[in-house]
């Protein structure tokens, strides 16, 4: 890809999180997901792996997204878009692999998961994020099989890559590079982000343009 290239996705993604974005549904179920709409982009990961805190980074709006200390808040899927405009939607899914929950919870919250992963036809992309200081953990590769499956594109981000030293995440990357070798599915590239630093945002901005582009033609 050329600079010019480059810089001209990068300006896009700028402008499309430059626009207001608002919620605007909830769904606790399959059967109460909202109308099909344009192009919708999800952030999977396990519980407190920070994907409140990056929507929110993306946004800029710190308060779009609710954010927690406590795992397992989130329990439902959240749709974001911008008013007027129905080309992307953001959904935060509900964190998995929060062993604390009661476990008929964890395995409701599970389903959702899995089921929308499989079965939403609009679902253009996944980015599935992985804490930087942990790597990917067994839950994880479960998740992958699912988007194996799904014919669903989907990369790994790495989250709080603040929080690791350089070596540290250089080799974080390589490892969970390795693993992508065996999903044909993935990306073969991974993201690097912290939503505290703004570090990847730019980037990952930039790759949604590209889609919303390239889906648009």
């Amino acid at each position: 890809m050329t600079d010019d290239k480059d810089a001209k996705l990068i300006e896009a993604g700028r402008k499309l999180f430059a626009r207001d974005w608002q919620f605007i549904w909830a769904s606790p179920s399959i059967a109460t997901l909202p109308p099909m709409a344009g192009l919708e982009i999800a952030f999977a990961g396990r519980s407190n792996v920070g994907k409140s805190s990056l929507i929110n980074a993306l946004t800029g709006r710190n308060g779009l997204a609710r954010t927690s200390h406590t795992p397992g808040r989130t329990q439902e899927l959240i749709f974001f878009e911008v008013p007027g405009k129905s080309d992307l939607r953001l959904v935060d899914m509900p964190g998995y692999g929060y062993a604390k929950a009661p476990k008929s919870q964890v395995a409701s919250w599970t389903e959702l998961i899995h089921k929308f992963l499989l079965g939403r036809a609009s679902l253009a992309r996944v980015y599935v994020l992985v804490d930087a200081r942990h790597g990917l953990k067994d839950v994880d590769l479960d998740v992958l099989g699912t988007l194996d499956r799904s014919a669903v594109s989907y990369q790994i981000v790495l989250t709080k890559t603040d929080q690791v030293k350089a070596a540290e995440l250089q080799a974080r990357i390589a490892e969970t590079e390795a693993a992508l070798a065996k999903h044909p599915a993935a990306f073969p590239t991974v993201l690097a982000t912290s939503s505290r630093s703004s570090t990847g945002m730019e980037s990952l901005r930039a790759a949604m343009a590209k889609l919303l582009e390239e889906r648009s033609k």
